[in-house]
C-alpha cells in the first residue's frame, strides 16, 4: 500500500463503495459537507462581534483578538493530524467524535465566564471541528467517481470559501437580534444532527485502535508547535513589528526547532502521525503551492473589504455583512459553472481565466475612494467570487486525483493546510503592507502641506470658521478643525494605503500565471489504475 511507512494496512482499507446506492452517498456526503461548513463558519464568525465579546468579558482590546488566533492554531493543527486518527478510529467515528466535541466546545464558548476560559475553549472548537474538513474532501473522493466526482471539488471549494465569508454576516446578525453568545449556541442542534447521522449512515472504513498505542507524541508536539508558533507569528508580528520584538524573535526561533524536529519524525519515524509521502508527486506539490497563492488571496481579499468598510467608512458589522455578502452570492453562481468546465475544459485553461479574473477584481478594487460603498464594491467583488472557484475546482482535483485509501486522506489532510497557513501568510503580510503604506502616504500628505503652508491654513480656517458657527470658542473651534484636519489626512492616506495593497496583490495573481503550463492533467488511466490497487 501507497502513502505509509510501516502503518497497518489490512484493517484499514476502505471497500469500494460499488455497495452504496447513489442516494447513500449523497447523503452521507451532504451531512460531512454541513458539518464542514460549522466548522468553517465559526472561524469568522466572532469576527463583527468581537467588541461585544469584549465587553461582555470584560477583556482587553489586546486579548479579544486571540478568540481568533487560538482557533486558528488548535485547527492547524488537526487538519494533517485527522488523517492518522481517521485509519485509527475510521471515518465513521472520528467524524462523530468530531462533531459531537465541537458541539460541546461551542456550549462551552458560550458559557464562558472570562477572557482565558474563552480562549481555551476557542482552542478546544477548533482542534475538534477540524477533522471534519479535510476528512469530507478525502470521503467524497472516496466515494465518487467520473462525473460525479467532478461536483466533489465545486462543492466542496464553495464550502470552505463561503462559510469563512458569511461567517461575519451571520455573526453580526445574531449578536444584534439576540446575544453575542448565541453565536456558538446555534451549533447545538445542527451538531448533534450531524453526530446522529454519522453514526447512522457511515460505514465505509473499519478502525485500527491498535495504532493508537503507538503515536508518535514527540511528533504529535513537534507539529503543534511548529504550526501553533507559524501561526501566532503570522498573527502577532504585524502588531508587534516582527522580529524587532523579543517575544516574536523567540517564538520564530521555537518554531523553526518545531518545524525541524517535525520533518525529522516525519521521515524516520517508525509510526508517524503525518505522512509526507504525496509530496514526492510533483503535481501534487505543485498542487499544493497554487493551493498557497489561492488562500493568500482569498483570505486577505476577505479581510481587506471589512478592515477598510469599517476604519474608513465607518460601517457597523450588519452594513459590513450586506456588503461583502455579494462575494459569497457569486460563488454559489459560479460553483455550477466551475464544475461544467471541469468536466470539459482543460485545466490550465479554467485556472488561467481564474486567476486573471482574480487579478481583475483586485485591480478595479485599487481605485478605491473614501466614499465607496455597496454599489462601488459590487462589481469588483462578484468577479473575484466568480474568479475564486475556477482557480479552487481545478486546483483541488489536481492535488487528489490519483490517490486513494490512506495516502488519499494525508494528501487531503496536506492540502487543505496549505490554503490556510496561505491565508494566514495573506493577512500578516497585507496588514503589514497596509500599515507600512499607510504611514508612507500620511508622510506624503505632511510634506505635501509643508510645501503649502498657505493653503493647509485656509483649510484649516475654513474649517475653523464652520465649526465656529457651533461652538462660540474661537479657539476651541481652531483646535476642532485641526483635529478634523487630521483625520481626513489619516482617513485619505488609509484608502490610498488600501489601494495599494490591491494593486501589488493583483501583479501577485498576474505573475502566479507562470504556472498554469505545469497544470496538466493526469496521464490517462492513473487514477483508475490506482483506485483500482487500493481497491
Amino acid at each position: 500500500m501507497t502513502g505509509t511507512t510501516a502503518l497497518p494496512n489490512r484493517q484499514s482499507v476502505v471497500p469500494a463503495p460499488a455497495s452504496l446506492t447513489d442516494a447513500r452517498k449523497f447523503l452521507i456526503f451532504g451531512v460531512m459537507a454541513f458539518g464542514q461548513f460549522m466548522a468553517m463558519l465559526d472561524i469568522q464568525i466572532v469576527a463583527a462581534s468581537l467588541n461585544d465579546i469584549r465587553a461582555g468579558l470584560s477583556a482587553a482590546p489586546d486579548e479579544v483578538s486571540w478568540i481568533q488566533t487560538a482557533y486558528l492554531m488548535a485547527e492547524l493543527v488537526m487538519i494533517p493530524f485527522s488523517a492518522f486518527l481517521a485509519q485509527a478510529l475510521s471515518t465513521r467515528w472520528l467524524f462523530a467524535a468530531s462533531a459531537a466535541l465541537f458541539t460541546l466546545s461551542s456550549i462551552a464558548c458560550g458559557c464562558a465566564w472570562s477572557i482565558e476560559s474563552m480562549i481555551a475553549f476557542r482552542a478546544l472548537q477548533g482542534f475538534t471541528g477540524g477533522a471534519m474538513i479535510p476528512t469530507v474532501f478525502a470521503t467524497g473522493f472516496t466515494l465518487f467517481e467520473g462525473k460525479q466526482r467532478a461536483m466533489i471539488p465545486a462543492i466542496l471549494g464553495m464550502v470552505s470559501v463561503l462559510a469563512p465569508t458569511l461567517g461575519p454576516t451571520i455573526g453580526g446578525l445574531i449578536t444584534q437580534a439576540i446575544d453575542w453568545r448565541w453565536i456558538f449556541f446555534i451549533n447545538i442542534v445542527p451538531g448533534i444532527a450531524v453526530t446522529v447521522l454519522i453514526v447512522l449512515l457511515v460505514r465505509i472504513d473499519r478502525p485500527n485502535l491498535a495504532m493508537l498505542g503507538r503515536i508518535d507524541w514527540l511528533h504529535l508536539a513537534a507539529m503543534a508547535i511548529f504550526l501553533g508558533g507559524l501561526e501566532y507569528v503570522l498573527e502577532e508580528g504585524p502588531k508587534q513589528g516582527w522580529f524587532e520584538d523579543r517575544g516574536i524573535a523567540i517564538a520564530a526561533w521555537i518554531t523553526l526547532v518545531g518545524f525541524l524536529l517535525f520533518l525529522e519524525r516525519s521521515f524516520f519515524s517508525t509510526m508517524p502521525i503525518v505522512n509526507l509521502s504525496p509530496f514526492r508527486r510533483p503535481r501534487f506539490a505543485f498542487a499544493c503551492l497554487f493551493n498557497i497563492v489561492i488562500g493568500f488571496g482569498i483570505f486577505a481579499s476577505v479581510y481587506l473589504v471589512p478592515v477598510y468598510l469599517g476604519r474608513v467608512r465607518g460601517y457597523d458589522s450588519l452594513q459590513i455583512g450586506e456588503t461583502v455578502f455579494v462575494v459569497g452570492i457569486a460563488q454559489i453562481l459560479s460553483t455550477i459553472v466551475a464544475a461544467r468546465v471541469s468536466q470539459t475544459v482543460d485545466r490550465r485553461i479554467t485556472i488561467a481565466i481564474g486567476l486573471s479574473l482574480f487579478a481583475l477584481s483586485l485591480w478595479m478594487s485599487s481605485h478605491m475612494t473614501s466614499q465607496w460603498g455597496f454599489a462601488e464594491l459590487f462589481w469588483p467583488q462578484a468577479v473575484r467570487g466568480l474568479a475564486v472557484m475556477l482557480c479552487i475546482v481545478p486546483s483541488v482535483g489536481m492535488a487528489l486525483e490519483g490517490f486513494a485509501g490512506n495516502e488519499l486522506r494525508y494528501a487531503s489532510g496536506l492540502f487543505n493546510l496549505m490554503r490556510n497557513l496561505g491565508g494566514a501568510i495573506g493577512i500578516a503580510t497585507v496588514n503589514t503592507w497596509l500599515v507600512d503604506y499607510a504611514r508612507i502616504q500620511a508622510e506624503r500628505f505632511g510634506e505635501a502641506l509643508g510645501r503649502n503652508p498657505e493653503t493647509a491654513r485656509q483649510v484649516i480656517g475654513a474649517l475653523a470658521g464652520q465649526i465656529g458657527a457651533i461652538t462660540p470658542d474661537p479657539g476651541r473651534a481652531l483646535l476642532m478643525a485641526q483635529a478634523l484636519m487630521g483625520r481626513l489626512v489619516e482617513r485619505q492616506a488609509l484608502t490610498i494605503a488600501f489601494d495599494d495593497v490591491f494593486r501589488l496583490m493583483s501583479w501577485m495573481f498576474v505573475a502566479a500565471l507562470v504556472m498554469v503550463p505545469f497544470c496538466r492533467p493526469p496521464r490517462e488511466g492513473i487514477s483508475g489504475a490506482v483506485l483500482a490497487e487500493a481497491h
